[in-house]
């Protein structure tokens, strides 16, 4: 029975590596970004001497929302890989991120809300340069949604919060 439970838990422990393959395609889903940020750059380019300075502003955020996009993927990537696969050994590198290693679950929930925080304010930033293209109705949901986003964001912060007393309790 003890070698039956055995080869169970070495299974168990083993299966993480089936999450290897996600983490490769959200690499995979940066390098999409890196086509996009190109993309939208070059379209920018050519704008700068004839398009008014909110346009311009436009396709700055919408650089910023890709880079965003890009940064917290990479978190994902980083955080998730070492807390349920395995250590990404770099050795003494020296560029190696000073947050790698170091972000845990939590960490990594908050930095995904307050991203999705981010990103929504962007967006809704970007509505409200041309607030004359929405309805009444359009605005409402945009900033209904983004509210929402926000007020989760601040409830994880409590919920974490107050976990981390509990925890430091026991």
């Amino acid at each position: 029975m003890k070698s039956l439970e055995q080869k169970l838990e070495r299974l168990m422990f083993n299966s993480r590596w089936l999450l290897a393959p996600f983490y490769v395609g959200l690499i995979l889903g940066i390098v999409i970004l890196l086509v996009k940020f190109v993309k939208e750059f070059v379209s920018l380019v050519p704008q700068v001497f004839s398009a008014d300075g909110s346009d311009i502003i436009i396709g700055i955020l919408t650089l910023i929302d890709v880079v965003m996009i890009a940064n917290l993927l990479i978190i994902i990537v980083f955080a998730g890989y070492e807390n349920f696969v395995s250590k990404i050994n770099t050795g003494d590198n020296e560029d190696r991120p000073s947050w790698m290693g170091h972000v845990g679950f939590a960490d990594l929930k908050m930095k995904l809300i307050g991203s999705i925080v981010a990103i929504s304010g962007i967006e809704l930033l970007k509505a409200f340069m041309h607030v004359g293209t929405y309805t009444n109705e359009q605005l409402a949901w945009k900033v209904g949604i983004h509210m929402t986003f926000v007020v989760s964001g601040v409830l994880f912060a409590v919920m974490d919060k107050l976990g981390g007393k509990h925890h430091a309790e026991e």
